[in-house]
């Protein structure tokens, strides 16, 4: 699957931006992931991001505008979600799930390798 360039961009701008982290580009979850720390942090797959933040917020960020559920094989998996484009077009909707996304890396641990 093709992903958005510009919203790629996007979200590589901020990441530099908020400095100090170590960041990798990989393909993953048919899209292009942002790994920061060496741990999945934010993926763009087609014109949609998906999140990972923590599980335990479910209920407070399923209010947000443009949360969408993910779902694979008819299972949700809790902690991960695809945020619509249309709900990141400024840089404070992008700002606040990308910084959920990296709260919730600081915490967990990355996979063995």
């Amino acid at each position: 699957m093709a992903y958005d360039e510009r919203l790629a961009d996007r979200v590589r701008e901020y990441l530099f931006e908020v400095g100090q982290l170590e960041v990798e580009e990989k393909a993953m979850f048919g899209g292009l992931a942002f790994l920061v720390n060496e741990k999945m942090c934010v993926n763009v797959s087609g014109t949609k991001l998906m999140c990972r933040y923590d599980p335990e917020l479910v209920e407070e960020v399923a209010e947000v505008n443009g949360f969408q559920s993910m779902v694979m094989k008819g299972r949700v998996y809790k902690g991960y979600c695809y945020v619509s484009a249309e709900a990141i077009t400024t840089k404070r909707e992008m700002a606040y799930w990308i910084d959920l996304c990296l709260d919730f890396n600081e915490k967990t641990k990355s996979s063995k390798k």
